[in-house]
C-alpha cells in the first residue's frame, strides 16, 4: 500500500454499553492517510459514541483499536492525543476568556529554562499553526472576541498543535455561515494534501461531494454500509440509515381521533449565534383528541424549542398564535400552560424534569401540591393518598414513596414524571424524547402508556430522535429541518425513507403554512 493510502487508524468490532442502552454493537471503521471518511447515520446511531471511544473519552467494553497497525487502548483523551488522534466536538471546547494561543496550547504550554510559561514561544508556534489553517487573527486575541467560524478553526489548530494525524470533526458546520463553511472546506482539503486522515460526521449531504472520499453508514451501533462516495447514492444512504421497520418495536392500537384540540400558527423563535436567524421558523401544526402527533428531525432541527414555545417557556421572545379548543391563548409562562391543562415532559429529565435532592413523592406531587394543603401546611398523608393511584397506574417500581428519586432507574424516573403530569388531568401532553436512556422493557411500557393515554382522549405530541419510534407511535408525523416544518405525513404515508429525506437539509422542501 502506498504511503498516501496508509491506514492510520482502525477500529474493529467495537462494543460499548451504557445502563439500559447498547450504544455500539460491533462497529468498525478505517481511516487512511490523505482521505476523508464521512460517518453518517440517524440520531442515536452510535456515531458520537464511536468517536468518543476513538478519542479516549470512553473506554470500550470490547473491540480492537489499531494506530498504524499497532494495537492500542486509550484510557483518556491525552493518550489518544499522544498517538495523533484529535477531535473537534460539535459543542466547541474553548475557554472564552483565554487567548487563542493559551487555548491552542492548554495543558501543553512551552516552558522556559526557569519553568515558567514561555509566552513568546507559545505565540510564535500558534502563529505558525494559524497560518496552516488560514486563520488571520492574532495569537493574543481573546476567544470571546472571535466569530464561531474562527473558533472552529482554533479548535482544529489546537488538534494540529498536538500533532494530530487523524482529525475527527463532529458536525463542524452546524453553526457556520456559507462563507465560513467554504473556509473550513479549504482547510480540510489542505490537511488531506498533507496526509492527515479525517472522520467527518454530518447530516448534510451537500457537504459530501466537495471533500469526501468514503462513506460509512451506522445504524443501531453497527456499521451497516460503506464504500467510496462515487458508489454510494443518496437514496442508498437514506435506505441504510432508515433500516428496520417500526412494527418491530410496538403495535399501535387503531384509534379514531376526535375534534381538534390544539392549533399552532406560525410559531417563531429567534436565534442567536447558531448560524441561522431562527431556532423555530414559522411552524404551524394541529393536534386532535386521541391523536399522537410525532415530530422528527435531526440534531438542530428545532423540535425541543418548538415544544418549549408551545409550553410558554419562551414567552416574550417567541411569536405566533396558539389556540386550544378554539380559544386563543398567550402563555406568559409554563404556569399558564399548566393552568390551561397542558403538560410537558422535557428531554433532559434529570436537569429539567426532576428535583434530584427530593423524594419520589415530593417530585410526583409538585404540580398538584395544593391538593395536599391543610391548614396552610402540607399534609403528607393526603399528599401520598392523592398521588399513589397515578404511581400505580404507571407501575412505578420504588421501595417507598419516600425513596430518593435519584436512586430509581431511568425508566422509573420517567414513569414518575408521567405520573406527576397525569395527576394534573391534562388534555394535551408534550413528550420530548420520552424513552431516552431507558432499557428496552421500560420503553415498551412507555409506548403502551402513550397508546392508552391517546385512547383515553388526550392529545399527545411526541418528539423522538429515533425514527422507528416516531413511526411506531404516531398517527401523523411532522418533519422539521433547521427550524422549519418541511413535511407532514399520515401514518400510511410516513415511510422511513420519505421522513428521512424530508429531514435532510438539502432535501427538505418547506411547506407553506
Amino acid at each position: 500500500m502506498s504511503e498516501a493510502a496508509e491506514c492510520l487508524l482502525e477500529a474493529e468490532a467495537m462494543v460499548k454499553t451504557f445502563p439500559g442502552v447498547k450504544a455500539l454493537s460491533g462497529a468498525s471503521l478505517q481511516v487512511h492517510s490523505g482521505r476523508l471518511v464521512a460517518l453518517l447515520g440517524e440520531n442515536g446511531a452510535g456515531k458520537s459514541t464511536l468517536m468518543n471511544v476513538l478519542s479516549g473519552v470512553f473506554l470500550p467494553d470490547s473491540g480492537t483499536i489499531r494506530v498504524k497497525g499497532e494495537c492500542v487502548q486509550f484510557t483518556n483523551t491525552r493518550e489518544a492525543q499522544e498517538r495523533g488522534i484529535g477531535i473537534v466536538h460539535q459543542e466547541l471546547n474553548l475557554i472564552p476568556y483565554l487567548s487563542v494561543a493559551e487555548n491552542v496550547f492548554l495543558g501543553r504550554e512551552p516552558r522556559s529554562w526557569s519553568g515558567l510559561v514561555d509566552f513568546q514561544k507559545m505565540e510564535e508556534e500558534t502563529a505558525r499553526i494559524l497560518e496552516r489553517v488560514d486563520l488571520q487573527v492574532e495569537p493574543s486575541a481573546l476567544i470571546s472576541d472571535l466569530r464561531v467560524g474562527q473558533q472552529q478553526l482554533v479548535e482544529i489548530a489546537k488538534a494540529l498543535a498536538a500533532d494530530a494525524r487523524v482529525l475527527i470533526l463532529d458536525e463542524p458546520t452546524s453553526s457556520l455561515s456559507a462563507h465560513e463553511v467554504e473556509a473550513l472546506f479549504a482547510v480540510v482539503r489542505e490537511l488531506k494534501a498533507e496526509g492527515v486522515g479525517l472522520i467527518y460526521i454530518t447530516h448534510k449531504f451537500e457537504e459530501l461531494a466537495p471533500i469526501c472520499d468514503e462513506v460509512v453508514v451506522m445504524r443501531d451501533g453497527e456499521r451497516v454500509g460503506s464504500g467510496p462516495l462515487s458508489e454510494m447514492s443518496r437514496d442508498r444512504i437514506v435506505q441504510l440509515m432508515a433500516g428496520r421497520k417500526s412494527g418491530e418495536l410496538f403495535e399501535k392500537t387503531d384509534t379514531k381521533a376526535g375534534e381538534e384540540i390544539l392549533r399552532a400558527e406560525s410559531i417563531t423563535l429567534p436565534a442567536q449565534g447558531v448560524g441561522r436567524p431562527f431556532l423555530v421558523d414559522k411552524v404551524s401544526l394541529s393536534l386532535k383528541r386521541g391523536e399522537v402527533l410525532g415530530i422528527f428531525g435531526l440534531v438542530g432541527a428545532g423540535r425541543t424549542e418548538l415544544l418549549e414555545c408551545l409550553f410558554g417557556a419562551h414567552a416574550g421572545v417567541a411569536s405566533g398564535q396558539l389556540l386550544i379548543e378554539g380559544e386563543l391563548f398567550a402563555f406568559r409562562s409554563p404556569a399558564d400552560a399548566i393552568e390551561a391543562r397542558m403538560a410537558f415532559a422535557p428531554e433532559d429529565r434529570k436537569r429539567d424534569g426532576l428535583m434530584l435532592s427530593m423524594s419520589v413523592l415530593e417530585n410526583a406531587s409538585l404540580p398538584t401540591i395544593d391538593k395536599a394543603i391543610r391548614g396552610g401546611l402540607v399534609d403528607e398523608s393526603r399528599e401520598a393518598d392523592f398521588i399513589r393511584p397515578y404511581m400505580d397506574r404507571f407501575q412505578v417500581k420504588t421501595p417507598s414513596l419516600h425513596q430518593a428519586i435519584v436512586n430509581l432507574s431511568g425508566g422509573n424516573q420517567q414513569k414518575v414524571i408521567l405520573a406527576k403530569w397525569l395527576a394534573t388531568e391534562p388534555r394535551i401532553l408534550l413528550l420530548d424524547e420520552p424513552t431516552r436512556g431507558i432499557d428496552v422493557n421500560a420503553k415498551r411500557e412507555i409506548y403502551s402508556f402513550i397508546d392508552e393515554l391517546a385512547k383515553a382522549g388526550l392529545g399527545l405530541i411526541v418528539v423522538s430522535s429515533e425514527l422507528p419510534e416516531v413511526l411506531a407511535l404516531s398517527d401523523r408525523v411532522v418533519v422539521m429541518c433547521e427550524g422549519r416544518k418541511t413535511a407532514e405525513f399520515t401514518r400510511v404515508e410516513a415511510t422511513p425513507e420519505r421522513v428521512l429525506h424530508a429531514a435532510l437539509p438539502d432535501e427538505a422542501a418547506v411547506l407553506e403554512s
